[in-house]
């Protein structure tokens, strides 16, 4: 059963790769936070979706200001939201630059839960008095089904980060899940036959809220995708180390990786 319609000419930019605290961590010497190799250098997660003259944000981090900094997109149709952890909402303020350039609020896609937490988080932007010049927002539920944004048909698959429930995408061919470490066997139909997959891999070790990198193979090798890439990535896995040791069509992303899809 297909779940979702073919896209083709879909292009995906990561503008983050890195875990909530991002690489370098304040104060770290470690030898991924002081590495020369700038693929080591992660803002926290975040990606891009662009098909057909739609642009699509997959969270809106602390960093993101600086992350559509260095793209040439000026151009923003929605961001979908995969939870309401800070390191996926803090930069939604920041979306008062699309408000400007394209005269109209931004378009928030998220479930219930989150919405009423951005609605929390940015209370002056819903307040009745809201204060000139507070970004201006739409905020429209995730139930699950099937959503349409622009020309972009986007699958909602649910998955848990730790007990918490949150939300991983599929547009077309590609399939994006960040911060899980469980999809429930309902959802594995869902992610079935995708050709490029996107998934967390945090640490090597086991943790209770995120797929290690061994666990985030494994199941790359169950959903046999063409090509898949590693995201929300700590600073225990050195960029050069870890590709070195992962299977020829499993890559390690890095901070303004673009993919044609």
């Amino acid at each position: 059963m297909k779940y979702v319609e073919t896209v083709i000419n879909l292009k995906l930019t990561f503008l983050g790769t890195g875990m909530s605290q991002g690489i370098p961590l304040i104060g770290c010497s470690c030898r991924v936070c002081t590495s020369p190799d700038s693929r080591d250098k992660r803002l926290r997660t975040s990606a891009l979706v662009e098909h057909n003259g739609t642009t699509i944000a997959i969270d809106a981090g602390p960093d993101f200001r600086q992350q559509i900094l260095r793209t040439s997109v000026k151009k923003l149709d929605a961001i979908l939201l995969t939870h309401e952890h800070r390191d996926h909402i803090a930069g939604l303020d920041d979306v008062r630059a699309f408000n400007y350039l394209q005269s109209k609020p931004m378009d928030i896609w998220a479930e219930s839960r989150v919405i009423e937490a951005v609605q929390n988080e940015f209370a002056y932007v819903f307040a009745d008095d809201r204060y000139p010049g507070a970004p201006e927002m739409n905020l429209y539920p995730i139930d699950g089904s099937s959503i349409k944004i622009g020309g972009v048909e986007v699958l909602p698959i649910r998955l848990y980060h730790g007990k918490l429930p949150i939300y991983g995408f599929r547009f077309g061919n590609l399939t994006y899940i960040t911060d899980a470490n469980q999809i429930p066997e309902t959802e594995w139909k869902k992610i079935a036959d995708t050709e490029i997959l996107v998934i967390n891999a945090l640490r090597m070790k086991n943790h209770p809220s995120h797929f290690s990198l061994p666990q985030a193979v494994e199941i790359i090798e169950k959903i046999n995708p063409r090509q898949a890439y590693l995201t929300h990535i700590s600073h225990r896995i050195l960029h050069r180390e870890a590709q070195d040791w992962l299977p020829s069509n499993v890559t390690m992303a890095y901070d303004g990786l673009e993919v044609e899809v």
